[in-house]
Protein backbone atom coordinates (compact mmCIF):
# COMPACT_ATOMS: atom_id res chain seq x y z
CA UNK A 1 0.00 0.00 0.00
CA UNK A 2 1.22 3.47 -0.88
CA UNK A 3 0.12 6.11 1.65
CA UNK A 4 0.41 9.89 2.11
CA UNK A 5 2.53 10.41 -0.97
CA UNK A 6 2.72 13.36 -3.36
CA UNK A 7 3.25 12.27 -6.95
CA UNK A 8 4.02 15.23 -9.23
CA UNK A 9 4.73 15.71 -12.94
CA UNK A 10 4.61 11.99 -13.74
CA UNK A 11 3.78 10.61 -17.19
CA UNK A 12 1.85 7.41 -16.56
CA UNK A 13 1.06 7.15 -20.27
CA UNK A 14 4.68 6.22 -20.89
CA UNK A 15 5.56 4.67 -17.52
CA UNK A 16 2.50 2.87 -16.08
CA UNK A 17 1.42 3.53 -12.52
CA UNK A 18 2.33 0.60 -10.29
CA UNK A 19 -0.69 -1.60 -9.54
CA UNK A 20 -1.73 -1.50 -5.91
CA UNK A 21 -3.57 0.54 -3.31
CA UNK A 22 -3.09 4.29 -2.96
CA UNK A 23 -4.40 6.00 0.17
CA UNK A 24 -4.31 9.74 0.99
CA UNK A 25 -2.10 10.38 -2.04
CA UNK A 26 -1.98 13.55 -4.11
CA UNK A 27 -1.38 13.33 -7.85
CA UNK A 28 -0.38 16.73 -9.23
CA UNK A 29 0.10 17.61 -12.91
CA UNK A 30 0.27 13.94 -13.96
CA UNK A 31 -0.55 12.49 -17.38
CA UNK A 32 -2.80 9.41 -17.38
CA UNK A 33 -3.95 9.78 -21.03
CA UNK A 34 -4.56 6.35 -22.58
CA UNK A 35 -3.15 4.73 -19.43
CA UNK A 36 -4.55 1.58 -17.86
CA UNK A 37 -5.61 2.10 -14.24
CA UNK A 38 -7.62 -1.11 -14.09
CA UNK A 39 -7.85 -2.84 -10.73
CA UNK A 40 -6.01 -0.06 -8.88
CA UNK A 41 -7.45 1.16 -5.55
CA UNK A 42 -7.58 4.90 -4.80
CA UNK A 43 -8.87 5.87 -1.35
CA UNK A 44 -9.09 9.50 -0.18
CA UNK A 45 -6.84 10.61 -3.06
CA UNK A 46 -6.71 13.96 -4.85
CA UNK A 47 -5.94 14.52 -8.51
CA UNK A 48 -5.05 18.10 -9.43
CA UNK A 49 -4.22 19.40 -12.93
CA UNK A 50 -4.12 15.85 -14.31
CA UNK A 51 -4.96 14.57 -17.80
CA UNK A 52 -7.05 11.38 -18.07
CA UNK A 53 -8.33 11.29 -21.66
CA UNK A 54 -9.40 7.78 -22.72
CA UNK A 55 -7.92 6.24 -19.58
CA UNK A 56 -9.05 2.67 -18.86
CA UNK A 57 -10.60 2.25 -15.40
CA UNK A 58 -11.95 -1.31 -15.39
CA UNK A 59 -12.72 -2.28 -11.80
CA UNK A 60 -10.75 0.73 -10.53
CA UNK A 61 -11.77 1.68 -7.00
CA UNK A 62 -12.44 5.40 -6.48
CA UNK A 63 -13.38 5.84 -2.83
CA UNK A 64 -13.35 9.44 -1.58
CA UNK A 65 -11.53 10.68 -4.68
CA UNK A 66 -11.52 14.35 -5.67
CA UNK A 67 -10.61 15.66 -9.12
CA UNK A 68 -9.68 19.34 -9.47
CA UNK A 69 -8.75 21.15 -12.70
CA UNK A 70 -8.51 17.82 -14.52
CA UNK A 71 -9.18 16.84 -18.11
CA UNK A 72 -11.21 13.59 -18.12
CA UNK A 73 -12.36 13.16 -21.72
CA UNK A 74 -14.29 10.03 -22.63
CA UNK A 75 -13.78 8.30 -19.29
CA UNK A 76 -16.11 5.34 -18.65
CA UNK A 77 -16.67 5.76 -14.92
CA UNK A 78 -19.32 3.05 -15.28
CA UNK A 79 -16.45 0.54 -15.68
CA UNK A 80 -15.10 1.42 -12.23
CA UNK A 81 -15.82 -0.78 -9.26
CA UNK A 82 -19.09 0.72 -8.05
CA UNK A 83 -18.71 -0.54 -4.47
CA UNK A 84 -17.76 2.47 -2.29
CA UNK A 85 -17.63 4.71 -5.39
CA UNK A 86 -17.48 8.31 -4.14
CA UNK A 87 -16.07 10.96 -6.45
CA UNK A 88 -16.27 14.73 -6.73
CA UNK A 89 -15.20 17.16 -9.42
CA UNK A 90 -14.18 20.82 -9.33
CA UNK A 91 -13.38 22.76 -12.51
CA UNK A 92 -12.97 19.63 -14.65
CA UNK A 93 -13.57 18.90 -18.32
CA UNK A 94 -15.61 15.69 -18.48
CA UNK A 95 -16.71 15.81 -22.11
CA UNK A 96 -18.11 12.51 -23.40
CA UNK A 97 -17.60 10.77 -20.05
CA UNK A 98 -19.97 7.96 -19.09
CA UNK A 99 -21.69 7.61 -15.70
CA UNK A 100 -24.22 5.01 -16.86
CA UNK A 101 -26.13 3.26 -14.06
CA UNK A 102 -23.93 4.64 -11.26
CA UNK A 103 -25.01 5.50 -7.74
CA UNK A 104 -23.82 9.10 -7.33
CA UNK A 105 -26.02 10.39 -4.53
CA UNK A 106 -25.18 13.75 -2.94
CA UNK A 107 -22.20 14.40 -5.21
CA UNK A 108 -20.85 17.86 -5.89
CA UNK A 109 -20.04 18.72 -9.48
CA UNK A 110 -18.65 22.25 -9.49
CA UNK A 111 -17.68 24.42 -12.50
CA UNK A 112 -17.42 21.41 -14.83
CA UNK A 113 -17.97 20.88 -18.54
CA UNK A 114 -20.08 17.75 -19.12
CA UNK A 115 -20.72 18.28 -22.85
CA UNK A 116 -21.96 15.01 -24.34
CA UNK A 117 -21.69 13.05 -21.06
CA UNK A 118 -24.03 10.15 -20.33
CA UNK A 119 -25.89 9.91 -17.00
CA UNK A 120 -28.45 7.36 -18.24
CA UNK A 121 -29.99 5.26 -15.47
CA UNK A 122 -27.70 6.88 -12.86
CA UNK A 123 -28.95 7.81 -9.40
CA UNK A 124 -27.96 11.44 -8.74
CA UNK A 125 -30.38 12.01 -5.84
CA UNK A 126 -29.45 15.08 -3.81
CA UNK A 127 -26.44 16.00 -5.98
CA UNK A 128 -25.48 19.53 -6.97
CA UNK A 129 -24.38 20.67 -10.42
CA UNK A 130 -22.95 24.07 -9.57
CA UNK A 131 -22.23 26.26 -12.61
CA UNK A 132 -21.82 23.26 -14.95
CA UNK A 133 -22.18 23.11 -18.73
CA UNK A 134 -24.69 20.32 -19.43
CA UNK A 135 -24.83 20.69 -23.22
CA UNK A 136 -25.99 17.49 -24.93
CA UNK A 137 -25.83 15.54 -21.65
CA UNK A 138 -27.94 12.40 -21.75
CA UNK A 139 -30.36 12.02 -18.85
CA UNK A 140 -32.47 8.94 -19.61
CA UNK A 141 -34.25 7.03 -16.82
CA UNK A 142 -32.05 9.01 -14.44
CA UNK A 143 -32.99 9.71 -10.85
CA UNK A 144 -32.47 13.47 -10.44
CA UNK A 145 -34.69 13.88 -7.40
CA UNK A 146 -33.57 16.81 -5.22
CA UNK A 147 -30.73 17.60 -7.67
CA UNK A 148 -29.77 21.28 -7.75
CA UNK A 149 -29.34 22.51 -11.33
CA UNK A 150 -30.07 26.19 -10.53
CA UNK A 151 -26.70 27.62 -11.60
CA UNK A 152 -26.00 25.19 -14.46
CA UNK A 153 -26.71 25.88 -18.12
CA UNK A 154 -27.48 24.23 -21.47
CA UNK A 155 -29.73 21.71 -19.73
CA UNK A 156 -31.95 19.61 -21.96
CA UNK A 157 -33.84 16.66 -20.54
CA UNK A 158 -37.20 15.00 -20.83
CA UNK A 159 -39.19 15.24 -17.57
CA UNK A 160 -41.27 12.23 -18.64
CA UNK A 161 -38.22 9.94 -18.81
CA UNK A 162 -36.54 10.88 -15.52
CA UNK A 163 -37.42 10.90 -11.84
CA UNK A 164 -37.42 14.61 -10.98
CA UNK A 165 -39.29 15.15 -7.72
CA UNK A 166 -37.99 18.29 -5.97
CA UNK A 167 -35.22 18.90 -8.54
CA UNK A 168 -34.22 22.57 -8.58
CA UNK A 169 -33.96 24.69 -11.73
CA UNK A 170 -33.65 28.41 -12.32
CA UNK A 171 -36.12 30.20 -14.57
CA UNK A 172 -33.24 30.64 -17.06
CA UNK A 173 -32.73 26.90 -17.54
CA UNK A 174 -36.39 25.81 -17.57
CA UNK A 175 -36.55 25.96 -21.38
CA UNK A 176 -34.37 22.85 -21.50
CA UNK A 177 -37.23 20.88 -19.95
CA UNK A 178 -39.61 21.81 -22.73
CA UNK A 179 -37.44 21.19 -25.79
CA UNK A 180 -39.33 18.14 -27.03
CA UNK A 181 -42.53 20.22 -27.24
CA UNK A 182 -40.93 22.74 -29.65
CA UNK A 183 -42.31 25.63 -27.63
CA UNK A 184 -40.88 29.09 -28.27
CA UNK A 185 -40.17 31.01 -25.10
CA UNK A 186 -39.80 34.76 -25.50
CA UNK A 187 -38.95 37.53 -23.05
Amino acid sequence: MIENKDLENQNYSEHPLEKGEYEDCRFINCNFANADLSNIFFTDCQFTDCHFSLTSMKETVLNGVHFSNCKLLGIHFNNCNDFLLTISFDNCNLELSVFYNLMLKKNLFKDCNFTGADFSEANLTGSTFQNCNLKNVLFQNTNIERVDFKSSYNISLDPENNKMKNAKFSKDNLAGLLGKYQIKIEN
